[in-house]
Protein backbone atom coordinates (compact mmCIF):
# COMPACT_ATOMS: atom_id res chain seq x y z
CA UNK A 1 0.00 0.00 0.00
CA UNK A 2 3.33 2.40 -0.15
CA UNK A 3 3.51 4.44 -2.31
CA UNK A 4 6.94 6.02 -4.31
CA UNK A 5 6.34 8.89 -6.40
CA UNK A 6 8.63 10.94 -9.15
CA UNK A 7 6.84 14.29 -10.18
CA UNK A 8 3.50 13.08 -11.09
CA UNK A 9 4.57 9.60 -11.41
CA UNK A 10 3.13 7.20 -8.56
CA UNK A 11 4.00 3.91 -8.16
CA UNK A 12 2.93 0.81 -5.59
CA UNK A 13 5.91 -0.26 -3.55
CA UNK A 14 6.20 -3.98 -5.04
CA UNK A 15 3.26 -3.66 -7.22
CA UNK A 16 3.56 -1.03 -9.98
CA UNK A 17 7.58 -1.02 -9.69
CA UNK A 18 10.50 -2.59 -8.23
CA UNK A 19 13.57 -1.71 -6.27
CA UNK A 20 15.92 -2.11 -9.34
CA UNK A 21 13.40 0.06 -11.76
CA UNK A 22 13.53 2.66 -8.72
CA UNK A 23 16.98 3.02 -8.53
CA UNK A 24 17.54 2.97 -12.81
CA UNK A 25 15.23 5.63 -12.73
CA UNK A 26 16.06 7.73 -9.03
CA UNK A 27 19.64 7.84 -11.05
CA UNK A 28 18.05 8.57 -14.66
CA UNK A 29 16.19 11.25 -13.27
CA UNK A 30 19.12 12.34 -10.41
CA UNK A 31 16.69 12.63 -7.61
CA UNK A 32 14.87 10.91 -5.34
CA UNK A 33 11.23 9.02 -4.66
CA UNK A 34 8.92 10.68 -2.49
CA UNK A 35 7.44 8.07 -0.19
CA UNK A 36 4.04 7.94 1.26
CA UNK A 37 2.44 5.93 3.77
CA UNK A 38 -1.06 4.28 2.69
CA UNK A 39 -4.21 6.75 2.85
CA UNK A 40 -7.12 6.32 5.48
CA UNK A 41 -9.25 5.76 2.29
CA UNK A 42 -6.87 2.88 0.67
CA UNK A 43 -6.39 1.23 4.60
CA UNK A 44 -10.33 1.03 5.29
CA UNK A 45 -10.97 -0.33 1.65
CA UNK A 46 -8.59 -2.68 3.06
CA UNK A 47 -9.49 -3.93 6.08
CA UNK A 48 -13.37 -3.90 5.04
CA UNK A 49 -12.97 -6.85 2.49
CA UNK A 50 -11.63 -8.97 5.19
CA UNK A 51 -14.19 -8.05 8.03
CA UNK A 52 -16.83 -8.16 5.20
CA UNK A 53 -15.51 -11.86 4.79
CA UNK A 54 -15.72 -12.69 8.60
CA UNK A 55 -12.50 -12.68 9.85
CA UNK A 56 -11.14 -10.36 12.47
CA UNK A 57 -7.89 -8.79 12.07
CA UNK A 58 -4.42 -7.93 13.40
CA UNK A 59 -1.88 -5.54 11.63
CA UNK A 60 1.09 -3.89 12.21
CA UNK A 61 3.19 -1.60 9.84
CA UNK A 62 6.11 0.44 9.63
CA UNK A 63 6.98 1.92 13.42
CA UNK A 64 4.90 4.97 14.71
CA UNK A 65 8.14 6.68 15.02
CA UNK A 66 9.15 6.08 10.82
CA UNK A 67 5.56 6.28 9.42
CA UNK A 68 2.06 7.84 9.73
CA UNK A 69 0.63 3.93 9.05
CA UNK A 70 0.08 3.07 13.00
CA UNK A 71 -1.87 6.16 13.28
CA UNK A 72 -4.35 5.55 10.20
CA UNK A 73 -4.67 1.87 11.08
CA UNK A 74 -5.65 3.47 14.45
CA UNK A 75 -8.22 5.83 12.70
CA UNK A 76 -9.56 3.16 10.68
CA UNK A 77 -10.20 0.74 13.78
CA UNK A 78 -12.35 2.92 15.67
CA UNK A 79 -14.12 3.97 12.34
CA UNK A 80 -14.94 0.17 11.33
CA UNK A 81 -14.50 -1.96 13.96
CA UNK A 82 -12.87 -1.07 17.22
CA UNK A 83 -13.27 -4.93 18.65
CA UNK A 84 -12.28 -6.69 16.09
CA UNK A 85 -9.47 -4.90 14.49
CA UNK A 86 -5.90 -5.22 16.18
CA UNK A 87 -3.39 -2.91 15.76
CA UNK A 88 0.50 -3.59 16.75
CA UNK A 89 3.11 -1.00 16.71
CA UNK A 90 6.00 -3.20 15.47
CA UNK A 91 8.65 -0.62 16.66
CA UNK A 92 10.47 -1.43 13.08
CA UNK A 93 10.69 -1.46 9.64
CA UNK A 94 11.17 -4.63 6.70
CA UNK A 95 11.42 -7.69 7.71
CA UNK A 96 11.23 -6.36 11.42
CA UNK A 97 7.79 -6.49 10.50
CA UNK A 98 8.23 -10.12 8.62
CA UNK A 99 9.42 -11.59 11.75
CA UNK A 100 6.34 -10.41 13.77
CA UNK A 101 4.28 -11.55 10.98
CA UNK A 102 5.44 -15.03 10.87
CA UNK A 103 4.90 -15.26 14.61
CA UNK A 104 1.44 -14.57 14.57
CA UNK A 105 1.16 -16.75 11.72
CA UNK A 106 1.99 -19.65 13.74
CA UNK A 107 0.02 -18.52 16.67
CA UNK A 108 -2.87 -18.12 14.38
CA UNK A 109 -2.11 -21.82 13.03
CA UNK A 110 -2.25 -23.01 16.91
CA UNK A 111 -5.87 -21.71 17.27
CA UNK A 112 -5.18 -17.75 19.13
CA UNK A 113 -7.57 -15.76 18.95
CA UNK A 114 -6.88 -12.10 17.54
CA UNK A 115 -6.81 -10.04 20.34
CA UNK A 116 -5.01 -13.36 21.94
CA UNK A 117 -2.20 -13.07 18.71
CA UNK A 118 -2.19 -9.23 19.28
CA UNK A 119 -0.67 -9.13 22.73
CA UNK A 120 1.96 -12.30 22.18
CA UNK A 121 3.40 -9.55 19.90
CA UNK A 122 3.14 -6.83 21.63
CA UNK A 123 5.52 -9.01 23.84
CA UNK A 124 7.73 -9.94 20.93
CA UNK A 125 7.78 -6.10 19.71
CA UNK A 126 11.01 -5.17 22.00
CA UNK A 127 12.59 -7.73 21.47
CA UNK A 128 13.14 -7.41 17.54
CA UNK A 129 16.73 -6.42 16.55
CA UNK A 130 17.10 -5.08 13.43
CA UNK A 131 20.68 -3.69 12.18
CA UNK A 132 21.71 -2.54 8.46
CA UNK A 133 25.41 -2.08 7.13
CA UNK A 134 24.97 0.90 4.46
CA UNK A 135 27.59 1.16 1.72
CA UNK A 136 27.04 4.76 0.90
CA UNK A 137 25.35 7.80 2.44
CA UNK A 138 24.48 8.88 -0.76
CA UNK A 139 20.69 7.83 -0.80
CA UNK A 140 20.98 9.75 2.91
CA UNK A 141 22.38 12.54 2.64
CA UNK A 142 19.97 13.76 -0.76
CA UNK A 143 17.11 12.60 1.28
CA UNK A 144 17.48 14.93 4.03
CA UNK A 145 18.87 12.09 6.54
CA UNK A 146 22.38 12.77 6.83
CA UNK A 147 24.42 16.01 7.74
CA UNK A 148 26.91 17.58 5.15
CA UNK A 149 29.49 17.06 7.87
CA UNK A 150 28.79 13.28 8.73
CA UNK A 151 28.20 12.65 4.94
CA UNK A 152 32.17 14.14 4.04
CA UNK A 153 33.12 12.78 7.11
CA UNK A 154 32.02 9.30 5.87
CA UNK A 155 33.36 9.98 2.64
CA UNK A 156 37.16 10.62 3.64
CA UNK A 157 37.57 8.41 6.34
CA UNK A 158 35.63 5.47 4.40
CA UNK A 159 32.77 5.13 7.29
CA UNK A 160 30.39 2.66 6.62
CA UNK A 161 27.65 3.14 9.49
CA UNK A 162 25.68 0.65 10.54
CA UNK A 163 21.72 1.74 10.74
CA UNK A 164 20.00 -0.06 14.07
CA UNK A 165 16.49 0.37 15.42
CA UNK A 166 16.35 1.75 18.72
CA UNK A 167 12.90 3.07 20.51
CA UNK A 168 11.04 2.92 17.32
CA UNK A 169 13.25 4.59 15.01
CA UNK A 170 16.42 4.32 13.05
CA UNK A 171 19.88 5.48 14.55
CA UNK A 172 23.10 5.20 13.90
CA UNK A 173 25.32 2.05 15.33
CA UNK A 174 28.62 1.11 14.91
CA UNK A 175 31.00 2.54 12.77
CA UNK A 176 32.62 0.46 10.53
CA UNK A 177 35.89 1.71 8.59
CA UNK A 178 36.57 0.42 5.41
CA UNK A 179 35.49 -1.96 2.63
CA UNK A 180 31.82 -3.07 2.76
CA UNK A 181 32.80 -6.68 2.97
CA UNK A 182 34.82 -5.58 6.35
CA UNK A 183 31.60 -3.81 7.45
CA UNK A 184 29.54 -6.98 6.59
CA UNK A 185 31.75 -9.36 8.61
CA UNK A 186 31.58 -7.00 11.50
CA UNK A 187 27.86 -6.78 11.56
CA UNK A 188 27.51 -10.58 11.47
CA UNK A 189 30.24 -10.78 14.17
CA UNK A 190 27.75 -9.02 16.19
CA UNK A 191 25.07 -11.26 15.61
CA UNK A 192 27.28 -14.28 16.03
CA UNK A 193 27.87 -12.93 19.37
CA UNK A 194 24.15 -12.57 20.22
CA UNK A 195 23.59 -16.06 19.27
CA UNK A 196 23.08 -18.17 22.26
CA UNK A 197 20.34 -15.04 23.36
CA UNK A 198 18.42 -15.13 19.90
CA UNK A 199 14.90 -17.11 19.23
CA UNK A 200 16.16 -19.15 16.63
CA UNK A 201 13.08 -19.81 14.84
CA UNK A 202 13.07 -17.49 12.22
CA UNK A 203 16.16 -15.18 10.77
CA UNK A 204 16.61 -12.59 8.29
CA UNK A 205 18.96 -11.16 5.75
CA UNK A 206 17.96 -8.12 4.52
CA UNK A 207 19.10 -6.43 1.64
CA UNK A 208 18.85 -4.04 -1.34
CA UNK A 209 20.62 -5.90 -4.45
CA UNK A 210 23.04 -6.67 -1.99
CA UNK A 211 23.46 -10.70 -3.49
CA UNK A 212 26.68 -11.12 -3.12
CA UNK A 213 26.82 -9.52 0.67
CA UNK A 214 23.75 -11.76 1.26
CA UNK A 215 25.69 -14.79 0.30
CA UNK A 216 28.95 -13.91 2.43
CA UNK A 217 26.97 -13.69 5.14
CA UNK A 218 24.82 -16.65 4.84
CA UNK A 219 27.38 -18.50 4.81
CA UNK A 220 29.47 -17.11 7.32
CA UNK A 221 26.71 -17.99 9.43
CA UNK A 222 26.22 -20.84 8.42
CA UNK A 223 29.09 -22.30 8.80
CA UNK A 224 29.17 -21.46 12.79
CA UNK A 225 25.79 -21.84 13.77
CA UNK A 226 23.95 -24.08 11.47
CA UNK A 227 21.25 -24.74 13.98
CA UNK A 228 18.80 -21.47 13.20
CA UNK A 229 15.54 -23.44 12.00
CA UNK A 230 14.64 -21.07 9.11
CA UNK A 231 17.27 -18.32 7.62
CA UNK A 232 15.72 -15.90 4.88
CA UNK A 233 17.19 -14.14 2.33
CA UNK A 234 14.89 -11.55 1.33
CA UNK A 235 14.88 -8.12 -0.94
CA UNK A 236 14.00 -4.96 0.80
CA UNK A 237 11.19 -2.71 -0.52
CA UNK A 238 11.51 0.40 -2.54
CA UNK A 239 10.02 2.58 0.58
CA UNK A 240 13.23 1.11 2.95
CA UNK A 241 15.90 0.82 -0.38
CA UNK A 242 14.89 4.56 -1.48
CA UNK A 243 16.17 5.93 1.76
CA UNK A 244 19.08 3.38 2.59
CA UNK A 245 20.21 3.25 -1.02
CA UNK A 246 22.00 0.13 -2.97
CA UNK A 247 23.71 -2.73 -1.24
CA UNK A 248 22.25 -2.27 2.33
CA UNK A 249 22.46 -5.33 4.23
CA UNK A 250 21.14 -6.35 7.56
CA UNK A 251 20.04 -8.98 9.40
CA UNK A 252 17.00 -9.16 11.70
CA UNK A 253 16.31 -11.66 14.33
CA UNK A 254 14.37 -11.93 17.60
CA UNK A 255 16.29 -11.90 21.18
CA UNK A 256 15.04 -14.33 24.02
CA UNK A 257 15.06 -11.44 26.03
CA UNK A 258 14.48 -7.51 26.08
CA UNK A 259 16.70 -5.82 24.32
CA UNK A 260 19.69 -3.80 26.09
CA UNK A 261 21.39 -0.86 24.72
CA UNK A 262 25.22 -0.30 24.35
CA UNK A 263 27.40 2.24 23.30
CA UNK A 264 28.47 2.67 19.91
CA UNK A 265 31.60 3.11 18.56
CA UNK A 266 33.85 3.12 15.57
CA UNK A 267 35.47 -0.10 14.61
CA UNK A 268 38.45 -0.10 13.25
Amino acid sequence: MYTNSFDEESYKDGVDITLEELYNKAEKLGKLPKTSAPSQGEMTAFFKKYLDEGYDIVFTGISSKMSATYQIACLVKQELAPDRIFVVDSGNLSTGIGLLLLKATKFRDMGYSAMQIANELENIVPRVKAQFVIDTLDYLYKGGRCSTVSYAFSKVLRIKPMIVVREKAMQVGTKFVGSITRAQAGMTKMFLNDFEKIDKEFVFITHTMAYEGAKYIRNMISNVSPQIENLYETVAGCVIGSHCGRNTIGILYIMKDEIVAKVDNIAE
